[in-house]
């Protein structure tokens, strides 16, 4: 079967200090990951986070053990700036959800979230 991916949304939060903006892409593929399974993608500033079965194992993992409702994915996030940044959690619990908080220097936060369209295992 041929890999589908579908454009879930896309949304930007502009930046009135210097006029650019942070786009945000969310993409639901059909096969992700070596496991080939449904997964999203959430696509920024040249950078891919994918929400696919065995990242979602190790962030479950790591959010369990640090006791967090809310996993924030660090290495997959923006973070250089205080007042601007791309940050991509995973919302444990169930349904799972993608997570995307973004900021720049003259907007308030902007938190998006998506339903993972799969169940994990035990």
């Amino acid at each position: 079967m041929a890999e589908n991916k579908t454009i879930i949304e896309e949304w930007s939060v502009k930046d009135l200090e210097d006029g650019s903006s942070l786009n945000i892409s969310v993409i639901s593929c059909t096969e992700l990951g070596n496991e080939l399974k449904p997964g999203l993608q959430v696509c920024y500033m040249g950078n891919t986070v994918n929400y696919e079965p065995l990242n979602i194992d190790r962030w479950i993992y790591k959010g369990t053990k640090e006791n967090k409702a809310e996993y924030l994915i660090e290495d997959n996030s923006w973070m250089v700036h205080e007042d601007q940044y791309v940050k991509n959690y995973l919302v444990l619990g169930l349904p799972l959800k993608a997570k995307v908080e973004v900021k720049t220097r003259s907007s308030k936060p902007v938190i998006k979230e998506y339903e993972i369209p799969f169940e994990l295992a035990g």
